[in-house]
C-alpha cells in the first residue's frame, strides 16, 4: 500500500498530534484497529497514536487532556481540526503487560520505548501492525508489521499474536473478539486460534456478562452477516456458555412450510432482519423446541417470551429493552383474521382475501398496547417479515400486515389511550375527591384504562370521575 493513499485516509489532527510528539523528540505511531481499516480502505471508527512519550510527558505536551487511564499508559487527548472542530485521540506509551488478573488486568504494566515490544502484547496480526507518522512525507516503507498483519490481512484470516492460547489467557474476551472480526469483516478463524478457544471456554464463562454481551451485540449489528460470528460462537463451545438455549433448535425439524431446522432458519431471520428486530429475530423462535409437538409448536410464542427474558436477563440487558424485546417474541405469532372469496379472471378461477372484520377497534387498541405500543408496531411487522422472508418455503401473504396496518391506522385518528398516563385524570385527581392514595388507586385507574380501551369517548377527565364516583365512592 503506497505511502500516498495511507496519509489520505488519516485525518490532519491525527498528524497534528503526532509533530507535537515529534517535536519534542519522541516516537508517533498510528496503532490498533484504525490501521488495519486504513490498509482494508475502511472508515476508522477512531485513531490510536502509540509513543514513547510516557505518561506525564503527553500531559506536558496536551495539558487538554484526560488522564483516567494514566496508571495504563493512556491519555486522551482533545485536539482541534483545520475547521476548528474537536476530536479525541487516544494517546499510549508503548507499553507491555504482565500477569493478567481474571484474565483481563494486566497486574504489572512496564513503560517502553520500543514500538515492537508494544505490538507483540496485542490481540490479533492485523491489528498489530503501525504507522509511522513522522515518515509519512518521506522515502521509505511506513508500515511496521513485524507479525505480518497485511499477509493475513489479504488471506482475510483471524490469526493470534504469537501462541494464541496466552492471548486468550490473558484477556478471555478475546475468543469472543475473534469471532466478531470474523463476523464483522468476513474473515476466518486461523486454526490454532480455533482451536485455543476451545481451551479457555472455562475463563470465557467467568467473563462479566455485560463485556459478553456487547460483544454479542456488535456481532448482531455490526456484522454484514450476524450469522457467521453465530456460528463460530457454536463451533467453539462459547454459545453454550452464554445461549445455551440456541442450541436446542439444531436438528429439529419443522415440517410445515419450512424447510430448514429451528436453528438454522433463525440464523437466516437474523441476517436478513432490520437492526431494531435482530434481538427479537434471535429469540423469535427459541421456545420450539421446548413446545414441539408431532409436526407443531403449540405455545411457543408465550414460552419464547420467558425464555427472552431469562437470557436477557443474564445477559444483563436493561429492563427496557428486555420488555421490548419480549413483547415482540410474545406476539410474533399474531394473526389478523381475513376471508377468502372465489372470483374470475378471465376463464381462470381464483381466490381473493378481504378482511372480515373480527377485531374490532377495541381489540386493535388492546394489540397495539400488548405488543408495547404504536412504537412497536412497526418493528412487529418488521420481525414478521423477516421471519417469512428466511424461509423460501413460507407461504406468507403480505396481505395480512396491510390490512392490519391499515386497522391500526383508522384507529389511531381516533383518540388513543394504551397505557394509565394516556388517561386524562392521574392519581391528583382521585385525592381530589376523597380517596386515600395506595395500590387501590392504580387498580382504579388500571381498570378506567380498560373501560377508555373500549370506548375512547370516554377519555374525558369529568366522565372518568363519574364513573369512579358511581362505582368506587357511592
Amino acid at each position: 500500500m503506497d505511502t500516498k493513499n495511507i496519509k489520505l485516509q488519516i485525518p490532519d489532527y491525527v498528524f497534528e498530534v503526532s509533530k507535537l510528539l515529534n517535536d519534542r523528540g519522541f516516537k508517533a505511531f498510528l496503532v490498533g484497529g484504525s490501521v488495519r481499516d486504513i490498509i482494508m480502505f475502511r472508515k476508522p471508527k477512531d485513531y490510536d497514536v502509540g509513543t514513547s512519550a510516557n505518561p506525564e510527558e503527553i500531559l506536558d505536551i496536551f495539558p487538554k487532556a484526560i488522564s483516567t487511564g494514566a496508571k495504563f499508559g493512556s491519555i486522551i487527548v482533545l485536539v482541534q481540526d483545520k475547521s476548528g472542530e474537536s476530536h479525541a485521540v487516544d494517546v499510549t506509551t508503548f507499553r507491555i503487560e504482565e500477569k493478567y488478573i481474571n484474565s483481563r488486568w494486566p497486574s504489572v504494566v512496564k513503560f517502553t520505548s520500543d514500538i515492537e515490544e508494544d505490538l507483540s502484547r496485542r490481540d490479533f496480526t492485523m491489528n498489530a501492525i503501525a504507522i509511522d507518522l513522522s515518515k509519512i512525507d518521506k522515502e521509505g516503507d511506513i508500515l511496521l508489521d513485524p507479525f505480518k498483519g497485511q499477509k493475513d490481512i489479504k488471506n482475510r484470516l483471524i490469526r493470534a499474536v504469537g501462541v494464541a492460547k496466552e492471548r486468550f489467557t490473558e484477556d478471555a474476551l478475546r475468543a469472543l473478539r475473534a469471532c466478531r472480526f470474523a463476523s464483522v469483516l468476513g474473515f476466518e478463524l486461523d486454526g490454532e486460534t480455533k482451536e485455543a478457544i476451545k481451551e479457555v471456554l472455562t475463563m470465557i464463562d467467568n467473563l462479566s456478562a455485560e463485556r459478553v454481551r456487547d460483544e454479542f451485540l456488535k456481532i448482531l449489528y455490526d456484522s454484514p452477516k450476524p450469522s457467521v460470528g453465530l456460528k463460530l460462537m457454536k463451533e467453539t463451545g462459547i454459545m453454550k456458555i452464554w445461549i445455551p438455549e440456541l442450541l436446542e433448535g439444531v436438528g429439529v425439524d419443522q415440517p410445515i412450510y419450512h424447510r430448514y431446522d429451528v436453528f438454522e432458519h433463525t440464523m437466516r431471520t437474523v441476517d436478513i432482519a432490520e437492526d431494531s428486530v435482530k434481538l427479537a429475530a434471535l429469540f423469535h423462535d427459541i421456545a420450539k423446541p421446548r413446545t414441539k409437538k408431532g409436526k407443531h409448536f403449540y405455545g411457543h410464542d408465550v414460552k419464547g417470551a420467558k425464555m427472552t427474558k431469562e437470557i436477557m436477563e443474564r445477559l444483563r440487558f436493561s429492563k427496557k429493552e428486555i420488555d421490548r424485546v419480549e413483547r415482540l417474541v410474545r406476539w410474533h405469532m399474531f394473526y389478523f383474521p381475513y376471508d377468502e372469496e372465489d372470483y374470475k379472471k378471465g376463464k381462470k378461477k381464483m381466490r381473493r382475501r378481504k378482511h372480515v372484520g373480527e377485531w374490532g377497534d377495541a381489540a386493535i387498541r388492546r394489540f397495539v398496547r400488548n405488543v408495547g405500543g404504536s412504537e412497536s408496531i412497526d418493528d412487529l411487522f418488521k420481525l414478521r417479515i423477516a421471519d417469512a422472508s428466511s424461509n423460501p418455503d413460507n407461504i406468507f401473504d403480505n396481505k395480512e400486515i396491510e390490512l392490519l396496518q391499515k386497522r391500526i391506522g383508522n384507529v389511531f385518528k381516533k383518540d388513543m389511550a394504551l397505557k394509565v398516563e394516556d388517561l386524562d385524570i392521574d392519581g391528583n385527581d382521585l385525592k381530589n375527591i376523597g380517596m386515600k392514595p395506595g395500590p387501590g388507586m392504580g387498580e382504579i385507574l388500571r381498570d378506567l384504562l380498560e373501560v377508555v380501551i373500549e370506548d375512547p369517548v370516554l377519555n374525558d377527565k369529568k366522565k372518568l370521575l363519574d364513573i369512579v364516583k358511581e362505582k368506587y365512592l357511592s
